[in-house]
Parts: structure tokens; sequence; C-alpha cells
């Protein structure tokens, strides 16, 4: 990561996977390049899941991945831990009690998931995401509470988060003056595409995106997923 001088910081599903013939065009163009394109891969799914779909979908390993919606970081080809960064989340965050005000609000499903970094629920009905966000508030309980496609819902330690995670990258290898995009296509983005870089809603994003206002530095594509990418990467940085 150190020296990197062009970054593409990406969400997977829906971003820079859901179009082969997009994702085939734009690892092409980047090879073409004199310069690497350094990867970060952003992501709501674990790390097993993670790898999974990069396996399947024959993605290039990436410099950094980070997972569970900003609460994992892995580096390099052996996705070692960034213990560092669990360290710090940690501090603050407190599973049992989010778990068990959980407990007493109807229309959420507990996703079961193989991390202590998060917990994530099915939502069958959007009121119980107030209600959720009141109790914690009540209960002085340190959260983050991401709410995404209409369906997801996310309570994080309070300084996580896809954003906060890609923050910390590259303030870590002091890569914050790369050449970055950072691409998305769902609420859970939000806070990423947001950071004050590069950034581009992809054309098929779900409609928290779609809504949010304009900004000169986030780019609105017209192709989806990868396609979307490339149209935003040659707009930002064609030289």
């Amino acid at each position: 990561m150190n020296g990197a001088t062009h970054l593409l910081a990406t969400d997977l599903d829906g971003t820079l996977v859901g179009d082969k013939a997009g994702l085939r065009e734009l690892l092409d163009f980047y090879a073409e390049q004199p310069y690497e394109v350094g990867l970060i891969y952003i992501t709501g799914r674990h790390l097993a899941s993670a790898r999974t779909l990069i396996h399947d979908e024959q993605l290039p390993i990436p410099k950094a991945l980070i997972t569970d919606v900003g609460t994992e970081i892995y580096m390099g080809s052996a996705f070692q831990k960034d213990e560092h960064w669990e360290a710090r989340l940690m501090q603050d965050w407190m599973p049992a009690q989010v778990e068990e005000i959980a407990k007493g609000i109807a229309g959420i499903r507990e996703q079961d998931l193989p991390v202590d970094s998060r917990r994530s629920y099915h939502v069958s009905d959007p009121q119980a995401v107030e209600q959720f966000r009141r109790l914690l508030q009540e209960r002085e309980v340190p959260h983050k509470l991401i709410f995404s496609g209409g369906k997801d819902l996310d309570i994080l330690p309070p300084q996580s988060g896809k954003g906060q995670a890609l923050q910390y990258l590259l303030e870590r290898y002091d890569i914050a003056d790369a050449k970055l995009l950072v691409a998305g296509d769902s609420g859970n983005d939000l806070e990423m595409l947001t950071l004050g870089f590069p950034s581009v809603i992809v054309g098929n994003a779900q409609p928290e995106l779609q809504q949010h206002g304009q900004h000169p530095l986030i780019y609105r594509a017209n192709r989806h997923c990868a396609g979307g990418i490339y149209e935003a990467w040659t707009y930002f940085h064609a030289d």
C-alpha cells in the first residue's frame, strides 16, 4: 500500500461485481495503463464470504479487504487481520447490550454471522429501525446504525463503518494524496462516498443513493456496476 499512486476503493456486490463484461473492460483498461491501480475492496460480506466471491468472480487479489461493513480489515494476499483497527473498535463496543435491545423489537431478524464486530438484521418492518435507534440512544449504547436497501440493518461499533475504515487505511499508509476513486451502490456506502474524494454512484444504485444530493466530487454513472466505475475513472482520472 505504501507509495500507491492510484487507488480504486470499491464495494463488491452490485458495484464491482454484477456485470461481467463491464468488469472485464475495467480490468483490461487498468492493465493497459502505465501506472498500477491498487485495489481496496469494501464490503458488507464477512471474510469467508468475500473470499469466495473473489474466487468465483476471478477478481484480482486486493491490497486491502475491508469486510463486515467496515468493522474488519485484512491486508495483502494472505488476508492478515489488522489487529490495531480491531482493538480500536472494541474499546466502545457493547454487543451484548445491542442483542438485549434487539430481543424486544418485532420486525427484525438477526443474521447469523461468524464475527463479533457487528450485529446485523433483516428488516421486515421499517418502523422497527426507528424503534431500535431510539432504544440504543435512550440506553446510551455506543453504536453506529446503518439501514440500507430497505431491508438490511447493521449496528456497528461507533468508530467503524466503510468510510472510517477507508480513511484509516489512507492515513496509516500515508496514501491520501493518491489518485483515488471510491465506488458504491447502496446506503452503507454513503459514508465512504462522501469523504471528499472523487466518487461514483453506479447506475444501478439503490434509491437511497440515487436520491442523495448532487456534489461535484460524486459522479453519477449511467452504466451499471464495473461499467460505471470505468465511466467515472475516465471522467476523474483521464490523464
